[in-house]
């Protein structure tokens, strides 16, 4: 098998802090950042709460 069966593409860009929406190749939009302890251990209690990057990683791991 010379060639990859699939390569995923998207584009993360900075919305503001640690805001950051992803863009999907297919169209699909998602948006992450900090919640949680995280957030209270860095003091970024100002931003929104969104789910962290591993969030993600875990949900698509286990489901």
């Amino acid at each position: 098998m010379d060639q990859p069966f699939y390569v995923a593409r998207a584009e993360v860009g900075k919305l503001t802090g640690v805001h950051r929406r992803a863009l999907l190749e297919d169209g699909t939009a998602l948006e992450f950042g900090v919640h949680g302890p995280v957030k209270s251990h860095y003091g970024l209690d100002s931003e929104p709460d969104l789910p962290l990057p591993v969030d993600y990683v875990v949900a698509a791991a286990a489901g």
